[in-house]
């Protein structure tokens, strides 16, 4: 018998009670042991709940953490605190830990895989990333032979769900994201999604394990959706893209370039058939190529399999198979500015003789060659520029388009999307 401890009884707490009632023979048979949820944290004792849990509810942590019958603690709470504190509690009590959280992992791994080694224990944490695609595990055992060259992934299914409706439907940013809440894709303050800290977060973890490297989340460069606007998407698909939210992490010598940014991808690239809720990741390692990975990457059920899955890795793990931090480089992250890639720009300007000239000479000026130029709409006046340049430096575009800014031609800069070519 392994009891363990559930902190958090929400959407992901209830769904690992549930799936370990659901496959408790098949995963008896595969760990030689019964798995018993001997206690589960919750915030208010007097909250109707699952006959599962029936006698098994605690407010109280000292009852967990005080008890030696119990081996595998879980924290399903969620943010930052208590959560951290019931976290390190535990592995210095010589519990493993199985957590979701991204936001503890991002910012305190280091710190709490040093507290399992020193206690002989397991923090294991599949689930922070990706829901229920496994990559955490996959990267540290099944690709632990590659160099890993370049991360890309669709880590965040809120921002891709409204993408997609965007896309498909010609909804606006609004009105996908009110749908998006509706459907209960989005929480009612989605900040934390359309701005991109959401996938901030999982590729600082995913990044931090390929380049063996600690890189927190505030090191991402973010940007986020909500400012794209539809004619972005329209003349995207015109030139042959679609636009995503792509988490991205690359190696440079000794430095690590990581970002989180809407993209125009190449239609054929894999991750444009990545559509509503759904993830991917798309790695690329110097000896296995491309793999990707796909699938739902959150909800209760995905999100449980990950956890279910990590529990039973922290029974076996018990003989002394036990996965600590691998980072033993110390790379700097890239400055955003020398990052090269191609970029997209749409501009508002008045209607007048010249104004292209200047726009092109200011461009010339920073070293940035244009590989498409056209005018849209015109109404009252004003014209719409879009514009792709080829591979620059991104603070050679900041420096032309502050210089381009100032012109009284300018009425806006409305867009500046980095572009991917490759498929």
């Amino acid at each position: 018998m392994v009891n363990i401890a559930v902190l958090g009884l929400g959407t992901v707490g209830s769904g690992v009670v549930e799936l370990l009632k659901l496959n408790e023979d098949a995963i008896s048979k595969r760990l030689g042991d019964e798995v018993c949820v001997k206690k589960v944290l919750v915030k208010n004792l007097e909250k109707k709940r699952s006959e599962l849990v029936e006698g098994k509810v605690t407010d109280n942590f000292n009852e967990i953490v005080e008890d030696e019958d119990i081996m595998i603690v879980v924290e399903l709470m969620g943010g930052e605190e208590p959560a951290l504190t019931y976290i390190k509690q535990a592995l210095i009590s010589g519990k493993h830990v199985v957590t979701a959280n991204k936001e503890i992992i991002s910012k305190h791994g280091k710190e709490l895989f040093n507290l399992a080694e020193e206690h002989d224990v397991n923090l294991l944490f599949e689930a922070s990333v990706a829901g229920g695609i496994p990559i955490i595990r996959p990267m540290k055992n099944c690709l632990a032979a590659n160099k890993i060259e370049k991360i890309m992934g669709i880590l965040n299914g809120t921002t891709n769900y409204i993408l997609t409706q965007m896309t498909d439907e010609n909804k606006s940013f609004d009105v996908a994201l009110d749908e998006a809440k509706i459907e209960g894709y989005a929480e009612s303050d989605p900040t934390d999604d359309i701005k991109g800290f959401d996938a901030a977060r999982k590729i600082a973890i995913l990044s931090s394990i390929a380049f063996n490297t600690r890189i927190t989340s505030d090191k991402v460069y973010t940007e986020g959706i909500d400012k794209l606007d539809l004619l972005d998407i329209e003349y995207a698909k015109e030139l042959g893209y679609l636009i995503k939210l792509v988490a991205m992490a690359k190696k440079h010598e000794d430095k690590v370039e990581v970002s989180v940014v809407p993209i125009l991808l190449n239609k054929e690239h894999p991750l444009c058939g990545v559509n509503g809720p759904f993830n991917a990741i798309v790695l690329e390692g110097n000896a296995v190529g491309r793999v990707m990975f796909y699938g739902q990457g959150a909800g209760k059920m995905p999100t449980a399999s990950a956890v279910v899955a990590d529990i039973m890795a922290a029974v076996r793990s018990d003989n002394g198979n036990k996965l600590y931090c691998t980072c033993y480089n110390e790379l700097d992250v890239m400055d955003p500015g020398l990052s090269r890639t191609q970029f997209y720009i749409r501009l508002r300007v008045k209607d007048r003789p010249g104004v292209l000239s200047k726009i092109s000479g200011a461009m010339a000026e920073n070293e940035i060659s244009l590989s498409k130029v056209f005018q849209k709409h015109t109404m009252n006046g004003t014209a719409e520029i879009v514009m792709v340049t080829y591979e620059v430096p991104f603070k050679n575009l900041q420096e032309a388009l502050e210089e381009i800014q100032a012109y009284k031609q300018i009425e806006e800069i409305a867009s500046v999307i980095r572009v991917e070519e490759e498929s």
